[in-house]
């Protein structure tokens, strides 16, 4: 099912939202992320965001990290919509996802992630996930990607997008400078 505007049918977007340093990195050796600016802007971004999407898509590694940071951080906007959004898990080696409102998918993740996408709802977001990220975004399936630049090198870590296969050409949809010097670029398919 898909919804109409304005004569036309939208389906769900998938939004990829991700923090990266210059270099191009999501995280730094051994997932070390102390580099991350998170300010207030940062939250207002972040609350914003999760206002916006109904259900939020993590890899193994990124949920593993936060399930065991959100359901006990200071309650705040951002804590609120982490815990209570459904969460959808891709991971082959993971037993069960016991955090709130959470379903774990074992396989044929582009399959599964195109059949929501068919849903009804507000959008999707990938955070962190930079594997499942990377699987999505060769497949086509990632509509817009919120590349959150941090101003800083960290020298070494994991690249945001391993494994590009092919070119993916993209639109600057929007930018937002944040006081602390954070850039967030906005991009869509062209």
């Amino acid at each position: 099912m898909v919804r109409w505007n304005g004569g036309t049918v939208v389906m769900r977007r998938l939004i990829v939202s991700n923090m990266m340093s210059l270099e191009g990195f999501f995280e730094g050796p051994n997932r070390e992320l102390s580099w991350h600016v998170v300010d207030d802007e940062f939250v207002a971004y972040a609350a914003e965001m999760l206002r916006s999407v109904d259900t939020i898509l993590f890899g193994r590694t990124t949920y593993e990290l936060m399930a065991n940071y959100w359901p006990n951080a200071p309650h705040d906007d951002v804590a609120e919509k982490m815990n209570s959004l459904p969460k959808i898990v891709f991971s082959k080696t993971l037993d069960k996802a016991g955090w709130n409102n959470c379903r774990l998918v074992r396989g044929h993740t582009a399959e599964e992630v195109s059949k929501l996408k068919q849903l009804p709802g507000k959008d999707m977001v990938i955070l962190g996930s930079a594997m499942l990220a990377s699987h999505l975004l060769q497949r086509g399936l990632i509509d817009e990607y919120r590349i959150i630049l941090n101003p800083v090198f960290i020298g070494a870590g994991t690249p945001l997008f391993k494994g590009i296969e092919h070119g993916i050409r993209l639109k600057l949809r929007e930018t937002k400078q944040l006081h602390s010097g954070v850039v967030i670029l906005y991009y869509c398919k062209e």
